[in-house]
């Protein structure tokens, strides 16, 4: 009777099939919490919950929209050189710019429909009101810059003339939205303030030619136009020289001179020399005031009349100068 040989124990490999099937075990783990987590991170963002109470006492249901057009606002109006006053130029106009920028969260690149009015800030004169040299500018063709994935920025200048009413002013920055709002406005604007200083300003006929005379003529009267070319009404001062300030001259000649007394002025022309009024080495006044300019097309002026007397004895050509002088209008 043979003897059954007894079996070699296999320890090693029983040990190596539990370990195989424990890291296995441990990766299907691994992967249904990665996969549960996943889903429950895709199920709050692209899902849609349902729930209900016990015996359907209450019902849960989620809401959903996509909004595809949002309203576009004006985040920043900045007026050039804002932080200090702005001073006309005599005459003519000077260039006000407003600068803004505009958010629209359907993107920079959208933002095309932008205009601006720059106003005098005194009630009624407002956004709406219609031009008006001295109080309301508009300007519907603004220049487009730079944007990025929700903002533009803008430049809206302003062609502001010299008789523009002085005190503060707004810039108004409106954007449209093409999209045909029902329920809401489909402007949305922004401002700043600035302030128009005084310009007292004028012009005045560049000679005053008395043309040949002779010792003891008196001339005819000579026109000398006054214009204002400021934003606020002006009396007019003068007052003469020959060679230098305060000599006491009217001319100076190749040969001796006129004092000054000999030289007249008046608003009304003519010849009688009672209506006149002797030029002075000091400033003195006019008596005219030329107001602020209303009419776009008509500056304000003023004509003066100039008459000479030639005494004894001077001689050849003769030159002086007469300064004409915006002074503050009181009344």
């Amino acid at each position: 009777m043979s003897r059954q040989q007894p079996q070699k124990k296999s320890h090693g490999k029983k040990r190596y099939e539990k370990k195989e099937y424990k890291n296995n075990a441990q990766s299907i783990k691994l992967i249904l919490l990665l996969g549960i987590i996943a889903y429950t991170f895709g199920a709050a963002l692209f899902t849609y919950s349902f729930s209900q109470g016990p015996n359907n006492r209450n019902v849960s249901v989620d809401v959903t929209v996509n909004i595809t057009d949002s309203l576009p606002e004006v985040l920043t109006v900045i007026i050039q050189d804002a932080a200090t006053n702005i001073t006309l130029n005599a005459g003519t106009y000077i260039n006000v710019t407003c600068n803004g920028t505009i958010q629209d969260y359907n993107g920079g690149s959208s933002i095309n429909n932008v205009s601006a009015t720059f106003f005098h800030n005194v009630s009624p004169t407002n956004t709406s009101t219609p031009d008006d040299n001295n109080t309301h500018y508009t300007n519907s063709n603004c220049t487009y810059g730079s944007y990025d994935i929700y903002t533009r920025n803008v430049s809206c200048s302003f062609l502001v003339e010299y008789y523009a009413n002085v005190g503060f002013w707004v810039c108004n920055l409106t954007v449209t939205d093409p999209y045909n709002f029902t329920t809401i406005s489909r402007l949305r604007s922004n401002t700043n303030r600035t302030h128009l200083d005084e310009l007292m300003a004028l012009n005045v006929t560049t000679l005053i030619d008395y043309g040949n005379m002779a010792v003891g003529d008196t001339s005819t009267p000579q026109e000398a136009n006054i214009t204002n070319l400021g934003n606020m009404g002006i009396n007019i001062s003068v007052r003469g020289y020959g060679n230098a300030s305060s000599d006491n001259l009217a001319l100076y000649c190749e040969v001796g001179n006129i004092t000054i007394e000999n030289e007249k002025f008046n608003f009304i022309g003519g010849v009688d020399l009672t209506t006149y009024k002797n030029l002075s080495a000091s400033n003195q006044d006019m008596n005219v005031t030329l107001q602020q300019q209303f009419n776009d097309s008509e500056q304000v002026m003023n004509t003066s009349y100039w008459l000479l007397y030639v005494p004894p004895n001077p001689f050849g050509r003769c030159n002086g100068t007469i300064v004409f002088q915006a002074e503050r209008n009181s009344t």
